[in-house]
């Protein structure tokens, strides 16, 4: 007799295949959650280790900023002791142009001339005196205009006044100081020129 099978097969192997369908969706939705979930740990991790080492970088920048602050201070303290040192090696190198200046101020000083002030700005220089004639006080602006220590005669003010018999001319008078090399400067400069 003919073996048929009358139970409802089709449906069956539907359902078991509907259940392995089932079983496989949970299975790939479980493990798609895993690896989003893994994914997840994985960039906030690597997120809270990014903030750590930016937490880290920005106190080793903070205190780099102070050591460079640091350093700007100690700069401006240097180049103000350059600038010190400057003018102290200026004022030692023209100590002896204040004795030769005045030394020459006397020598260039006619007969007939007296000064009343003197006064001295940089390498400006301010006489005022008195002279006999007008004539002694051209040649007291010729003697400046050939010193080796003073040049640039102007003459700002001459007044012509009476004194008893006597003609003054009261006068005022402006020159520079010429700028002299220190002695060294001048012994290299003869050797380059020879």
């Amino acid at each position: 007799m003919a073996h048929i099978n009358l139970l409802p097969w089709r449906e069956e192997l539907r359902k078991q295949k509907q259940q392995e369908f089932g079983i496989i969706a949970v299975s790939s939705v479980i493990i798609a959650g895993l690896i989003v979930l893994l994914a997840h740990f994985h960039v906030d991790g690597m997120i809270n280790n990014q903030n750590q080492r930016n937490v880290y970088l920005e106190g080793e920048i903070e205190i780099l900023n102070k050591r460079i602050g640091r350093i700007k201070e100690l700069e401006a303290m240097k180049q103000n002791l350059l600038a010190r040192m400057n003018v102290i090696q200026e004022l030692q190198g023209s100590r002896p142009e204040s004795v030769h200046l005045l030394d020459e101020l006397v020598r260039t000083l006619p007969e007939g001339v007296h000064l009343k002030k003197f006064t001295q700005k940089t390498k400006i220089l301010t006489m005022t005196g008195v002279a006999e004639s007008n004539a002694r006080v051209s040649d007291y602006m010729r003697k400046i205009d050939v010193s080796e220590w003073l040049t640039d005669p102007h003459l700002n003010v001459i007044k012509t006044t009476k004194s008893g018999r006597r003609r003054i001319a009261n006068f005022t008078l402006r020159g520079n100081q010429k700028v002299r090399k220190p002695l060294d400067e001048e012994v290299v400069a003869g050797e380059v020129k020879k």
